[in-house]
């Protein structure tokens, strides 16, 4: 299977509707090109599973000024302070979930395991309408698993099969949400000959990774610069 593909074919493999986990911290590990791809090609009703929702009119942050998101989960929106006030404009639902429960989610998501107890947001306004559970005198919440129809996801580089080595801590959400999508593209700032990354390095194998993007940014100073349209 050839796994590289051009940025324009991704308006083929999303659909209306679809859930999508995009990989991120801030905008360390975002998959910046295929984001700025799924900005124009006009889909409709999008779940965005990702850490925050970029920053000001950048990264995810873009798709804000679209009419493609109907919901968006993730812990940190306020990295981008056009998040509350675009999306009760455009009546996009928000969900927030603390990060480490989100991290997990996505985890057990990959794993085939449905949900999972957890004490964070016990007695708090994220734990309405969840059930809760005493084990051993302590109260935990029930959180189920989160899945995707695809991932975007970030990685520094790729060899022609796609196992993946990530750029220190621009690895965060990638690798766990490359496990938990039916699938999987990987936007990346290199691709090398098979034997070229060592066994040991390779932190994605292959099997995960269905399609392979390459990054259309400049990196500066260990900063991505948008390319001058």
């Amino acid at each position: 299977m050839q796994k590289q593909i051009n940025k324009e074919e991704l308006s083929s493999l999303v659909s209306n509707g679809d859930t999508l986990l995009v990989g991120g911290f801030g905008l360390s590990g975002s998959p910046l090109t295929l984001i700025d791809k799924l900005a124009t090609i006009n889909k409709r009703d999008l779940t965005i599973v990702s850490n925050n929702l970029g920053e000001a009119n950048t990264g995810l942050g873009k798709l804000l000024f679209t009419n493609s998101l109907r919901k968006i989960i993730g812990s940190y929106f306020t990295s981008n302070p056009d998040v509350i006030e675009i999306s009760h404009k455009k009546n996009i639902e928000v969900e927030l979930i603390p990060q480490g429960t989100m991290a997990e989610a996505i985890r057990c998501g990959g794993a085939g395991i449905p949900a999972f107890y957890t004490q964070t947001a016990v007695g708090t306004q994220l734990a309405k309408d969840k059930e809760v559970r005493d084990f051993d005198g302590k109260s935990y919440l029930l959180e189920k698993a989160i899945t995707g129809d695809l991932a975007l996801i970030k990685a520094l580089k790729a060899d022609t099969y796609g196992n993946l080595i990530y750029d220190h801590t621009a690895r965060n959400f990638n690798p766990i949400m490359a496990t938990a999508a039916n699938i999987v593209i990987a936007e990346v700032d290199e691709i090398v000959d098979i034997g070229e990354l060592k066994p040991d390095e390779i932190v994605t194998p292959h099997i995960y990774v269905d399609y392979i993007v390459i990054n259309d940014y400049e990196k500066v100073g260990g900063k991505y610069i948008e390319p001058v349209r």
